[in-house]
């Protein structure tokens, strides 16, 4: 089955939203610059009005690990995604000293970015495009042969994400700007994704291999 997560979340009516949709992960930015980017503070306030049934992850980038080990281990988020020029070895010791899962992010532009994905020693990997939040779609041919477990990011919308599901059978799919409307989270749109999502699931039948959930990934 393909997992949902919901990204940028920034007030409570999204938490409302997302917990009535029972989405699988919620995403808070925790790195600077950007314009969904919550502070600690906001972090925890929205954390404890999510569903315990939907895990909350945190999106950071280049940022020192102590921060990162901090949040964790003070149950606002279950897991910590990279989204900056991390190696593998900051990979390793933040699974290693949180003990908590690790997404990964790669931007994919050629065949030899998909390769590095395939190495990374995190949990699981996501696939972005070229310049996250734009709302572009990276090329999906490149993913036919792609074995292992990822999450698919980079353009997804309420309108396209039926197909990607279809086609591709992602472990799971990412949407933040897809799911806005002048720059919030619209409700309607996140309802939508939803749906579209769970509808191709079901026309879909049995994932592939691609789709099949691993909790960890062996090297």
């Amino acid at each position: 089955m393909t997992g949902i997560k919901l990204c940028g979340l920034t007030r409570p009516q999204d938490i409302a939203a997302i917990n009535g949709l029972k989405a699988d992960w919620a995403g808070f930015v925790l790195a600077p610059g950007s314009r969904r980017t919550v502070t600690p503070g906001q972090l925890q306030q929205l954390h404890r009005q999510l569903n315990a049934d939907i895990k909350a992850v945190g999106v950071f980038q280049n940022q020192p690990l102590p921060l990162l080990l901090s949040l964790l281990k003070k149950g606002w988020l279950d897991i910590a995604q990279l989204h900056g020029q991390e190696d593998f070895a900051y990979v390793s010791r933040l699974r290693q000293q949180s003990g908590k899962p690790v997404i990964q992010a790669f931007n994919i532009r050629t065949a030899e970015d998909l390769r590095r994905a395939a190495q990374s020693p995190a949990d699981w990997v996501l696939l972005d495009a070229v310049s996250p939040g734009s709302g572009q779609c990276f090329d999906w041919s490149w993913l036919q042969s792609f074995e292992r477990p990822y999450f698919l990011a980079g353009g997804l919308n309420p309108d396209n994400v039926a197909e990607a599901v279809r086609v591709l059978r992602p472990f799971a799919v990412d949407v933040s700007s897809g799911i806005e409307c002048e720059g919030h989270k619209d409700p309607e749109k996140m309802k939508q994704f939803v749906s579209a999502v769970r509808l191709a699931e079901q026309a879909a039948g049995p994932a592939g291999l691609a789709g099949q959930p691993t909790e960890r990934y062996e090297e």
